[in-house]
């Protein structure tokens, strides 16, 4: 490999951000990481230390920290984007003018942005229109990637370089990189199963069972299944890591940060106490509104994020939200049914013009 092959850029300075910088740093690359806190950017040269969001983990002191874009994109071939949905399309507008069409871009965000109901690889695709894009999601829990438990995610693109140059930088004993080429289909499973984190961590404050967890993410995966489709994606992406797996981990554990915005209002505070006393993003509350807008302009029976809208955003006490989700009709059980081909077919024509 030439110098340029062994270089990485990120740019995002959180938890998860910084777990792969030093991933990439453990596996041999130049790692440059962009944050914005002058102060983050010290500790991590001098202590090699993340203290605002993973004070405990040892970053490898060949990842090399600054707040200028310029010099972090300097020759990287590979740029690793984790930056929250609110900000990435800013923060690659600023970072636009250092990009080449030869360098490969990846979203690590699971989110979507409201202008235009976008997600951040059609971001990176419309702001740059490079050709090597993708996404990487999976149940991926920053703090675990930190202390190097067994760990699976997915690298999406239709482009078969992203892949594995993806593969190759991220890839160890204790992180598998599996790769897929549905790129929509992994990227909106990724932002769909925030929403559920927050019904989840909702039921398991209010004292509910493991019967109603269990039925939650059942119901929660046929409602994603049956929003993508709508989209255009794979339903059978949801049966992979970025979609059942990326589900069942924000839906049972505490260090899910949207698991534990639903906790905090199960037990009686207000949605921005919530996530005032989270101290980070949860995509899923952005993501709440946004889904279930799109589902109600298209006709899709969405009754989870309906209700979970109507808790958020409506002042329905949480403890009825379970009330208003029984109230639906008792449909299939099973919803894998394939994209309609006029769906299917606005998809592929996309695809073409964006070069996949």
């Amino acid at each position: 490999m030439t110098d340029m092959d062994t270089r990485v850029a990120v740019l995002g300075g959180g938890s998860f951000g910084t777990a792969l910088a030093s991933i990439a740093a453990d596996n041999g690359f130049h790692v440059r990481q962009w944050l914005r806190d002058g102060a983050l950017v010290e500790s991590i040269n001098r202590d090699h230390r993340n203290p605002r969001y993973l004070p405990d983990y040892a970053i490898n002191p060949r990842v090399k920290a600054s707040t200028e874009l310029e010099w972090v994109l300097e020759d990287a071939i590979l740029v690793l984007v984790a930056i929250p949905s609110k900000a990435f399309a800013e923060v690659v507008r600023q970072a636009r003018p250092w990009l080449k069409p030869e360098q490969i871009l990846v979203s690590t965000t699971k989110g979507i942005q409201e202008d235009g109901f976008k997600l951040m690889s059609q971001i990176l695709e419309d702001e740059t229109g490079f050709a090597h894009v993708g996404v990487l999601s999976g149940p991926n829990l920053a703090s675990e990637v930190a202390q190097k438990q067994l760990t699976a995610t997915v690298i999406a693109s239709h482009d078969a370089e992203t892949r594995s140059r993806v593969q190759a930088a991220l890839g160890c004993d204790y992180f598998r990189v599996y790769a897929s080429n549905d790129r929509y289909g992994v990227e909106l499973g990724g932002a769909l199963k925030n929403i559920y984190a927050i019904a989840a961590g909702m039921a398991a404050a209010l004292g509910m069972g493991e019967n109603t967890r269990s039925m939650l993410m059942t119901r929660a995966l046929a409602e994603m299944s049956r929003f993508a489709v709508s989209q255009g994606a794979n339903p059978m992406t949801f049966l992979g890591l970025a979609g059942v797996g990326d589900l069942i981990v924000t839906c049972s554990s505490e260090l899910s940060r949207n698991y534990r915005v639903g906790f905090a209002m199960g037990k009686g505070q207000s949605l921005d106490e919530a996530v005032a006393s989270l101290g980070q993003v949860a995509e899923g509350v952005n993501t709440v509104k946004l889904v279930r807008d799109k589902a109600d302009a298209e006709g899709v029976y969405m009754p989870l994020a309906e209700g979970l809208y109507q808790v958020l955003f409506r002042g329905v006490p949480a403890r009825d939200m379970a009330k208003l989700l029984m109230r639906g009709e008792q449909s299939s059980d099973v919803e894998f049914v394939l994209p309609r081909e006029d769906v299917k077919q606005d998809r592929r024509q996309t695809e073409a013009k964006n070069g996949g």
